[in-house]
């Protein structure tokens, strides 16, 4: 401001200066001076008033082309006004990109939710959403923005609950991918917010309502299996407190009530199993499991389980490569295997064979594969086989003494060696299960070792 007076005290002092100079010399007298004096002040005045409004101008200018990198003017009360304006508009600027930069990161952190998140607008028109609601919904971004969401997605559920304006709760519907033989469950939340907009949010619960339904299912089977042999012992003991029998009756009664005892054993303890499996530190690769000693035991349980089936042996042929070793548990190894030969034993008819095969793959793994002759199943069964209590003949199942664990049992323990179980089957010709090792779990000491074959 001081400058700014100063400018134009000088401008009226030169133009005062200039006249009385002008009129001494052409019109000297002492009155004409003055007068000349006021005359140049007042048209310095006016023409340091052009100059200021020119000035005020080319800021005015420079404001409305938004081009505000450089200043319009460098000195002066209008130099003064154009650097902070400048400062004020850099300071916008950059408060203007951290909070885009904020609502992309936020924007960023939504899309990689794996819930659906739709925003919507005061009329439920489809402002944003992420990939999982594109995925939950089938929405596409190029189609989709703007239109009203009650009119894309029709399930009935979610109609009547977007018509009832009640969203206390969420609702239960089937998402977009869902099918017959693969049903996809969404649980979709609507949240009022702000002025009149809503947040809608999804949440593939598909997972959740199968563990739901497979702990229903567990206890209700776990109850059964412990109920019917239960029954039978209740029974036979009701029997053989009320009725005379003689020696071989009583001894036959007292044989099934053996059996019945040893088949809900065999239930209890594969249930222990699953629990430990479950519970228990993943298992070492310190610790090293002789694979022929391992098969050779199983070996002899299976022609064993063979004989008390089906009164005779199976033809059982076991294949196993020499000096192979995998990493982990032997007890939990022994189960896996053991559950794959009787399972093959208990569904194989006698008289068929049964082929068991151990060996280094080519890669440094290691397959361990049980190949028989029995009846085959059906592929829509494949893949719940390893499901706990599922059964392709409930009927057959008790007949041989399943209790319907075992492949849940080898499911678990592969997971736990890092391994793949893989399952092939043929109706009416026989089955195939594999299980391959990784070979960081496998150690073979003698790399072109033969593989011996023996018959059980």
């Amino acid at each position: 401001m001081l400058i700014r007076l100063l400018s134009f005290s000088l401008f009226q002092g030169v133009g005062a200066l200039l006249a009385a100079i002008f009129m001494r010399v052409f019109a000297p007298s002492h009155g004409g001076v003055v007068v000349s004096s006021l005359v140049g002040a007042l048209g310095a005045t006016y023409f340091w008033l052009l100059w200021d409004l020119s000035r005020g101008l080319r800021v005015m200018r420079w404001l409305r082309s938004e081009e505000t990198r450089e200043v319009a003017v460098e000195s002066g009360l209008w130099g003064e006004f154009s650097n902070r304006i400048r400062r004020v508009l850099r300071n916008n600027e950059r408060a203007v990109q951290q909070r885009d930069e904020r609502l992309q990161e936020f924007l960023a952190a939504m899309q990689a939710s794996p819930n659906g998140v739709v925003l919507l607008d005061k009329d439920f028109r489809i402002e944003w959403f992420n990939q999982s609601a594109a995925m939950h919904f089938g929405l596409d971004a190029r189609r989709d923005l703007a239109q009203h969401f009650a009119n894309l997605v029709r399930d009935p559920s979610f109609a009547a609950y977007f018509a009832a304006k009640d969203f206390e709760k969420d609702v239960l519907m089937p998402g977009r991918a869902s099918t017959a033989t693969l049903p996809v469950r969404l649980s979709v939340h609507v949240h009022p917010y702000g002025a009149g907009r809503s947040l809608l949010l999804s949440r593939d619960v598909t997972a959740v309502e199968q563990a739901e339904a497979m702990r229903r299912d567990f206890v209700a089977n776990v109850s059964h299996e412990i109920r019917t042999p239960l029954t039978v012992l209740g029974g036979f003991v009701e029997t053989l407190q009320t009725l005379s029998l003689n020696d071989t009756e009583r001894a036959r009664y007292l044989d099934l009530m053996a059996q019945q005892a040893s088949r809900m054993q065999s239930l209890v303890s594969d249930l222990l199993t699953l629990s430990r499996l479950e519970g228990s530190p993943l298992p070492t690769t310190q610790e090293w499991v002789d694979v022929s000693a391992l098969v050779d035991q199983c070996r002899q349980e299976a022609g064993e389980l063979s004989r008390v089936l089906w009164g005779q042996t199976h033809s059982l042929i076991f294949e196993i490569q020499g000096g192979l070793s995998l990493a982990g548990s032997a007890t939990e190894l022994h189960s896996a295997f053991f559950n794959l030969i009787g399972n093959a034993v208990r569904y194989t008819p006698a008289g068929k064979s049964i082929r068991v095969l151990a060996s280094a793959t080519d890669d440094g793994g290691a397959l361990f594969a049980v190949y028989d002759q029995g009846m085959g199943i059906p592929r829509e069964h494949i893949p719940r086989l390893t499901e706990r209590f599922y059964r392709v003949d409930r009927s057959r199942s008790r007949d041989t003494g399943g209790t319907g664990l075992g492949l849940a049992i080898v499911k678990h323990v592969v997971q736990r060696h890092g391994a793949e179980l893989s399952i092939a089957s043929v109706p009416g010709e026989g089955s195939n299960f594999q299980i391959i090792f990784p070979p960081h779990r496998v150690q073979s000491r003698l790399a072109t070792a033969p593989v011996e074959a023996i018959a059980a």
